[in-house]
């Protein structure tokens, strides 16, 4: 848990440096990712907030997902998370955001998206990636720590380019 606080206190350095401002969109992930963010002194500079997207209904009324990309692609979905990042920048007028949707488990996988599968996006001013993290099953609590790491990571590597915000 070390390792996230230090990266999470690493971002916000960086999004400060940088005079961004910070959202989340949070599903298999629960806010832990904001959680992180908050837990750093002098955060409230750059965390707008956080929307924990857990049920489709709040993807969709909240965030503006398309009915049809989770029928056509799974919540657990690279376009899901695409329309997940946009939509919390957007809503909450961050220009950089994050969205996770996943499956965290112990059960709820299948053959083609197994525990472990997460779908990340990152959206930094105006670039917008995206990363299908393979986690593995290493219990509940693990694969959602593993993925916060993860997403950490990614934003503090976006956050290091100098052609942003």
């Amino acid at each position: 848990m070390t390792d996230i606080k230090k990266i999470a206190s690493e971002v916000v350095a960086l999004l400060r440096s940088k005079g961004c401002t910070f959202a989340s969109a949070e599903s298999c992930t629960g806010g832990a990712i904001a959680s992180a963010i908050t837990q750093v002194a002098g955060c409230s500079d750059v965390m707008f907030g956080a929307v924990v997207a857990y049920h489709n209904s709040v993807k969709q009324g909240v965030l503006g997902v398309a009915a049809e990309t989770i029928e056509e692609y799974g919540a657990v979905s690279e376009c899901v998370v695409r329309e997940m990042v946009q939509g919390v920048s957007r809503k909450l007028g961050a220009t950089c955001a994050v969205a996770t949707s996943g499956i965290a488990g112990p059960g709820g996988g299948t053959a083609e998206k197994p525990v472990g599968t997460v779908w990340v996006a990152i959206k930094v001013g105006e670039k917008l990636i995206t990363r299908l993290l393979q986690v593995g099953d290493a219990g509940r609590e693990n694969n959602i720590n593993n993925s916060v790491k993860e997403v950490l990571l990614m934003l503090k590597r976006e956050l290091g380019d100098e052609n942003f915000c």
